[in-house]
C-alpha cells in the first residue's frame, strides 16, 4: 500500500480527523468521514479508506468499500496496460481474506477481479481457496461462477472442474454431459448418460424425456464409435430397441449406422435386415428400407468409382446391383408382411399378397392356404368369402373346376361372421356354374343352399345360431335363385320358391310385385291377384300403401265385378292411414264415374273430404266441387262450398271462401257474392293480404252502389282495428306470415277460433241492417269503445292512403 503524504488532509478535516483519533476502533466515525469524502477525488477517499482498514481490519463494511473503490477504479483499464495496479488490488484482496476469508461477498468480488486478468492457475486456485474456506451450504454462490470460469479453460481442467461441480450439484449432470461432449470426451459423456437413463428416480431439469436422453447417447456411440472403447454400443442400441419399441425404425438404423463408421458393412446389412423383418409398422420399415437401399446405393457408386479394385470389379458390381434390385422387388412384400403382423385377420392384405406373386400359382395357392388357416372367421377385417371365392377363381381360371367346387365346398362351411357372406360364397358357387354352361348344377347348387325345415322358426338375426342354421332364410339367396330359375326353368318350377319365401315371411314388396308380375305374364291373372293379397296380409301400412296402389290400377285394368272392385277399395281404405287414403277415394270415384254411378261417386267423395288428412282436405274439396259442377252444373256446389268453409281450417276456408265469390259471380248472385266478401274478409288483413281487398273493390265499382263501396270501407278499417289490438304481437305475425307467402305456404290467421257455420252468416248477414257485419270475434267497439265519428265523409278515404 502506498505512504500518503500529509497533504491529503485538508483543514475541514480536522474535525474528523480529531474525531477517529479520539476513536480509533470505533466504525462509526471512520464512515462519517468516508461519507464527507464522496465528493472528494480517489486518492483522498483511498487515504481514509485504507487508514481505516488497517485499524479495523475485521470491518467488513470498511473493507468493502474500500475494495469497491479501487476495483470500480479500475473497471475501464486494460490489465496489459496497467498489471501493476492490478496486482496492488489483488494484495489488498488477499490482505482482507486473511481476516474475512467466510465472507462469500469478498471472494466473488475477488475472483471477478481475477477473470479480468485472466491467469489461469491463480484463477483456478482462487476458486479451489474460496471453496475451502466457505461452508458447505455457500459453495452455491460460487460454482456457477467457477463452471463459467471453466468454460473458457482448456479441455481437461473444464472437464475436471465440471466434474467437482456436479458431485456439489447434481442437477448440472445434464450441462456436464453437453460440456463434455463439446470438449470431445465423448467416452466419459456416454457414460455419465447411461448413468442418467440408468437412474430410475432421475427427473431431467432441461425437461428431456427418456428417449431424448438416449438420442444423445446413441449419437455420441453412433457419430464418435472410433473414441468409445469401453461401451458395447451394439449391446446398448439393442436394450433401446426393446425398450423404445415405437422407435425401434430409428433406432435399428443408428445400429446399421455405428457400423458403417467401423467399415463393418456385412455386419450393418444384417441390422438393416434385420430391422426390415422386424418391423412392426409402417413407419419403423419405411425408416429401415429407405436407409437401407440408401446404404446398398452408396456401396454401388463406391465401388463403380473406386479405380484402386482389381480384377473382377465389374462382377462385384454386377452382384451388388442384382442384389439390390432383389431387395427393391422385395419391398412390397415385406410391406405386406409388416402390415399382416399389425392384423393377421386382415383379408384385404391377404388378397394383395395373393396379386403380388403375380404368375407363381404355387406361391398364390401357399398364400392362399396359409390366409384360410390363420384367418379367425369371427374377428376378419374385410369379407372372408371374397377370399374363397376368389380362391376359387383361380382354379376356375386354370380350367380345374374340381378344385374350384372342392375349395366352395368347404367355404360353405366355414362359420363366417354373417349370414351375407356364406349367402355371397353359394351365389358366387352358381354363377361358376353359369359362366360354365352347368346350369343344371347351378340350380342343385342353389337348392342345397336354401334347404332349410319346413316349418322354420330360426330368426334371421339371432346371432347366437352360425350363419348355417339361419341361411334358409337369407332374401338376397332366395332371390337369386328365382332368378336363375326364371332364366333357365318353366314357371311351374319358379311358383315353388315363390311360395316357399311367403311360407318363410321373408319377402318384400319388391319379392311380392316381381311374383305377381310374372304370373300376369303369363296370364295367370287371377293368381297374381291372389299374390298381392298374400303380400298385403305380409306387409301392413304404410309399406302395403303401394301394393294397394299396384293391385287396384291392375283389378281396375282386368274390369273385375263391380261387387268385387268395391270390396277390394273397402279393405285398402279400412286400415289406410288418413294422409294416404286421398289416391284411394280418386281411384274409388273414378271406378263409379266409370260405370256411370255418378252419385255414388258424390258420395265417396263427399266421404274423402271428411277422411282424408287436414293437409290434403283443400284439395279434396276442390276436386269434389269440379266433378259436381261438371255432372250437376255450379248451382249443386253450393252446400259442398258452405260445407268445406265449416270444415277447413282459417287459411283453407279463405281460399274456399275466394273460389265460392267466384263461383256467386259467374251466377249473377251479386248478392250472395257480397255477403261472402263481407264474411271472408276476417280472414285477410289488409296489411298483408291486400289483393283480397281489391278484388272487393273492383267488384263494388262493377256490381254495387255508393253505399255497399262505403260498407266496404268501413269493414275494412273494422277488420284493420281488429287485427291491430296488440301492436307487438301482429308485428311478429306480420312478419311471420310474410316469410310464409315467399316460401309459397299457407297462410294460418287465428286457426282454431270458432266460428258460425257458413250459411247461418250468411243468413244473418242478408237478414242484417246496412252497414252491419256480423262477426263471431268481439269487436273493437266492444273491446274498446271507438270515439263517435266527427265526418261521416272520412268514409270515402282508403285507408290504404292514410
Amino acid at each position: 500500500m502506498a505512504v500518503f503524504d500529509e497533504y491529503l488532509i485538508h483543514d475541514e478535516d480536522i474535525v474528523y480527523e480529531l474525531e477517529v483519533s479520539k476513536k480509533p476502533a470505533d466504525v462509526r466515525p471512520w464512515l462519517r468521514y468516508v461519507q464527507f469524502k464522496q465528493e472528494r477525488p480517489i486518492v483522498e477517499k483511498a487515504f481514509v479508506l485504507e487508514r481505516a482498514c488497517n485499524i479495523l481490519p475485521r470491518s467488513y463494511k470498511l473493507w468493502k468499500m474500500y475494495l469497491d473503490l479501487r476495483t470500480d477504479n479500475l473497471r475501464s483499464v486494460d490489465p496489459r496496460e496497467r498489471p501493476e495496479e492490478f496486482i496492488r488490488v489483488n494484495e489488498l484482496f488477499e490482505k482482507a481474506l486473511i481476516l474475512l476469508n467466510k465472507m462469500p461477498r469478498i471472494w466473488i468480488d475477488y475472483l471477478g477481479h481475477l477473470l479480468r486478468q485472466m491467469n489461469v492457475t491463480n484463477i483456478r486456485r482462487t476458486f479451489d481457496r474460496a471453496l475451502q474456506a466457505l461452508p458447505t451450504t455457500q459453495h452455491g454462490l460460487i460454482w456457477p461462477l467457477y463452471a463459467e470460469f471453466a468454460n473458457t479453460a482448456n479441455p481437461m481442467t473444464c472437464a475436471c472442474v465440471w466434474e467437482r461441480y456436479v458431485q456439489f450439484d447434481g442437477s448440472q449432470i445434464e450441462n456436464y454431459v453437453e460440456v463434455l461432449t463439446r470438449e470431445k470426451f465423448y467416452q466419459r459423456a456416454a457414460e455419465q448418460l447411461i448413468k442418467l437413463i440408468n437412474d430410475p428416480n432421475f427427473e431431467s431439469v432441461n425437461a428431456k424425456g427418456e428417449f431424448q436422453l438416449w438420442e444423445d447417447l446413441i449419437d455420441i456411440l453412433v457419430h464418435h464409435s472410433k473414441e468409445i472403447s469401453s461401451i458395447d454400443v451394439d449391446k446398448t442400441i439393442r436394450s433401446g430397441i426393446a425398450r423404445f419399441s415405437d422407435q425401434k425404425g430409428r433406432l435399428y438404423v443408428n445400429l446399421a449406422t455405428y457400423w458403417i463408421s467401423l467399415g463393418e458393412y456385412e455386419r450393418a446389412r444384417d441390422v438393416f435386415e434385420e430391422g426390415v423383418t422386424s418391423s412392426m409398422t409402417i413407419r419403423d420399415f419405411t425408416q429401415v428400407f429407405d436407409s437401407y437401399a440408401e446404404f446398398e446405393e452408396m456401396l454401388i457408386a463406391r465401388m463403380m468409382e473406386d479405380s484402386s479394385l482389381k480384377d473382377g470389379t465389374n462382377t462385384q458390381v454386377d452382384r451388388r446391383m442384382e442384389a439390390f434390385e432383389q431387395l427393391m422387388d422385395r419391398r412390397p412384400f415385406v410391406v405386406n408382411d409388416v402390415l399382416l403382423k399389425q392384423d393377421q385377420n386382415n383379408v384385404v392384405e391377404w388378397e394383395k399378397r395373393a396379386v403380388l406373386w403375380g404368375n407363381d400359382k404355387q406361391q398364390v395357392v401357399n398364400t392362399y392356404n396359409k390366409a384360410i388357416g390363420i384367418i379367425n372367421p369371427k374377428r376378419t377385417n374385410g369379407k372372408l368369402s371374397q377370399l374363397w371365392v376368389n380362391f376359387a377363381k383361380f382354379y376356375e381360371n386354370g380350367d380345374d373346376l374340381g378344385t374350384a367346387r372342392t375349395i366352395f365346398d368347404k367355404a360353405t362351411k366355414v362359420p363366417f361372421k354373417s349370414v351375407e357372406e356364406l349367402a355371397d360364397v353359394w351365389i358366387e358357387w352358381a354363377e361358376m356354374e353359369l359362366r360354365h354352361e352347368n346350369f343344371d348344377r347351378a340350380i342343385k347348387v342353389m337348392a342345397n343352399a336354401t334347404i332349410g325345415p319346413k316349418k322354420s322358426r330360426v330368426n334371421y338375426f339371432d346371432e347366437t345360431k352360425s350363419p348355417q342354421e339361419r341361411l334358409h332364410k337369407s332374401i338376397k339367396l332366395w332371390l337369386f335363385y328365382v332368378d336363375l330359375v326364371e332364366s333357365v326353368g318353366e314357371l311351374d318350377e319358379v311358383r315353388p320358391l315363390y311360395d316357399r319365401i311367403f311360407e318363410l315371411k321373408i319377402g318384400t314388396p319388391l319379392t311380392v310385385l316381381n311374383y305377381a308380375n310374372l304370373l300376369e305374364e303369363n296370364r295367370y291373372f287371377e293368381e297374381s291377384f291372389k299374390v298381392y293379397e298374400r303380400g298385403i296380409e305380409l306387409f301392413p301400412f304404410p309399406t302395403a300403401f303401394e301394393l294397394w296402389n299396384v293391385y287396384l290400377n291392375k283389378a281396375l285394368k282386368r274390369k273385375l265385378g263391380l261387387e268385387r272392385l268395391r270390396d277390394l277399395f273397402e279393405q285398402a281404405l279400412e286400415h289406410c292411414p288418413a294422409e294416404m287414403s286421398k289416391p284411394f277415394f280418386l281411384l274409388y270415384g273414378r271406378l263409379e264415374e266409370d260405370r256411370g254411378l255418378i252419385r255414388n261417386a258424390v258420395k265417396i267423395y263427399d266421404r274423402a273430404t271428411k277422411t282424408v288428412a287436414d293437409k290434403d282436405k283443400l284439395e279434396m274439396y276442390r276436386f269434389y266441387i269440379s266433378r259436381v259442377a261438371e255432372h250437376f252444373g255450379l248451382p249443386a256446389t253450393r252446400p259442398i262450398f258452405q260445407n268445406s268453409i265449416d270444415s277447413l281450417d282459417d287459411s283453407s276456408a279463405n281460399i274456399i271462401c275466394q273460389e265460392f265469390i267466384a263461383v256467386e259471380e259467374k251466377l249473377g248472385e251479386i248478392d250472395r257474392a257480397r255477403s261472402l266478401f263481407g264474411f271472408a274478409s276476417q280472414f285477410n288483413n289488409p296489411r298483408i293480404l291486400g289483393e283480397f281487398w281489391t278484388k272487393w273493390e273492383t267488384f263494388e265499382k262493377e256490381y254495387g252502389t255508393q253505399e255497399t263501396y262505403k260498407e266496404m270501407l268501413r269493414i275494412k278499417r273494422s277488420v284493420l282495428a281488429q287485427f291491430n289490438t296488440d301492436v307487438q304481437y301482429i308485428g311478429s305475425q306480420a312478419e311471420e306470415l310474410k316469410n310464409k307467402l315467399r316460401q309459397g305456404q299457407d297462410i294460418d290467421m287465428d286457426q282454431g277460433s270458432e266460428r258460425e257455420t257458413a250459411m247461418s252468416m250468411l243468413e244473418k248477414q242478408a237478414n242484417a241492417p246496412l252497414g252491419f257485419v256480423v262477426s263471431t270475434e268481439p269487436t273493437q267497439k266492444d273491446q274498446n269503445p271507438l270515439p263517435e265519428e266527427s265526418n261521416p265523409d272520412q268514409i270515402d278515404i282508403d285507408i290504404d292512403n292514410m
